[in-house]
């Protein structure tokens, strides 16, 4: 597995179309784990398998349109579970956007595995 920072076209448009759909929950779990003391870092761990991050918290089952299950999650428990390292924290502490504006997923697919900030959609007045 090639672990490129560069997200392919082809999971981009998946994410994208279930992301307009699953953002307003995502904002509010990472709302509930910033507001609860849980972290100040809240993850959504995304795969179209099953995976052991975090806790299902919209599965594609749920919805004919989703193409992935959202699992949310935080960095204590990447740190916890050894897939970041003290260093990888540091790092990602540094480039971890504003949850207020950003989710940031964590794509897990046999050819990619990384961490993607996705802009949640402007409400409308």
């Amino acid at each position: 597995m090639e672990n490129s920072p560069e997200i392919d076209g082809k999971y981009l448009g998946t994410i994208t179309k279930d992301f307009v759909e699953v953002a307003d929950k995502l904002k509010e779990a990472a709302y509930a784990i910033k507001a609860h003391k849980i972290s100040d870092y809240p993850i959504f761990a995304i795969s179209k398998t099953n995976i052991a991050i975090g806790k299902l918290l919209v599965g594609k089952s749920e919805a004919d349109t989703l193409s992935w299950n959202y699992y949310a999650s935080f960095v204590e428990e990447f740190v916890q579970r050894k897939l970041m390292s003290d260093e990888g924290l540091k790092l990602f502490q540094a480039n971890y956007k504003n949850h207020e504006e950003f989710c940031c997923l964590f794509v897990v697919e046999p050819d990619f595995m990384n961490f993607v900030y996705v802009p949640y959609p402007e409400e409308l007045d």
